[in-house]
């Protein structure tokens, strides 16, 4: 899967569940709603509140399933952050793309934009006829 097709996957499926480490060391799982840049990062919304951002501002080592549909899906780990400046900006330029009402949840104080980079992928289709699973390492940009 090379990063056209990832980018293209995830905003085809819109929907992830992300896993991060909470404040014991255990894993702790949610869905998020989620798209990808053009550079391939992605990008979901939270609260400041929730237990993943506080998760991720302790250890920001994640991974991600996105896609199930079809027998299809993408594992993925990656470096998670709050993006600031010019990259913030086209980080909620896609994001807003992908759901227009996020446009209205971003007024809300407590909400917060976090952008994960992945690090590596595994790409699994397990539809009769096409079965194949793909493993890309990614290099942090």
């Amino acid at each position: 899967m090379d990063q056209h097709q990832f980018i293209n996957f995830v905003r085809q499926g819109g929907l992830a569940v992300i896993a991060t480490r909470g404040p014991d060391g255990a894993p702790q799982a949610a869905l998020v709603g989620i798209t990808a840049t053009e550079r391939g990062e992605l990008v979901f919304d939270t609260t400041r509140s929730s237990r993943k951002y506080r998760n991720l501002s302790a250890f920001a080592q994640v991974a991600l399933v996105i896609g199930w549909d079809n027998e299809r899906t993408v594992q993925c780990e990656g470096i998670a952050d709050i993006p600031a400046g010019a990259d913030h900006d086209r980080c909620l330029q896609a994001y807003f793309a992908q759901y227009p009402d996020g446009v209205e949840r971003a007024h809300d104080p407590d909400i917060v934009h976090v952008r994960v980079r992945p690090s590596w992928l595994r790409y699994s289709d397990y539809r009769p006829g096409s079965f194949s699973v793909e493993e890309t390492t990614l290099a942090q940009r």
